[in-house]
């Protein structure tokens, strides 16, 4: 008895499905681009891991250079530089390997050195930047320049 003109009581069946199909539609033109995000995200892993063995390296020149006691010495051949060794002083929360290729965990990266980079030999390569390979799980290597530090 108290109804008002002109209003509506609420949608129509066709106005729900039009919106179910609307957005069905929506849901099936972006799932594709979530999918597999998987490796994008192993190479921005790889990406800072490579970061901040790059900052690491370099903050370690700095205070060598400055004279301060207790920084390490980053020199010798691609092979030795790209070491498990020298470059876990550099960075705390992964676990580094030897080698190439992908690794079956989201935690351990493998470095090893890159082909055609500088070497940190010689006592004459202070401040000489080099490139070590860092592969973690999934995505692609990527690259972490690594400051040499001479004697």
């Amino acid at each position: 008895m108290n109804k008002i003109r002109g209003a509506q009581a609420g949608f129509t069946l066709i106005e729900l499905v039009v919106v179910i199909v609307i957005l069905g539609i929506l849901a099936a033109t972006a799932l594709p681009k979530f999918v597999d995000l998987s490796s994008e995200a192993g190479t921005a892993a790889a990406n800072g891991v490579a970061g901040a063995i790059a900052s690491g390296t370099a903050t370690n020149y700095a205070a060598r250079v400055a004279g301060k006691a207790g920084t390490q010495p980053i020199l010798g051949d691609n092979t030795t530089t790209c070491s498990k060794a020298v470059l876990e002083q550099f960075i705390s929360g992964v676990t580094l390997t030897t080698g190439t290729g992908a690794t079956s965990d989201g935690n351990t990266y493998h470095v090893s050195p890159s082909t055609g980079a500088g070497t940190c030999a010689g006592a004459i390569n202070a401040g000489v930047a080099t490139k070590c390979t860092i592969q973690g799980y999934k995505g692609n290597p990527v690259q972490a320049t690594v400051i040499c530090t001479g004697t």
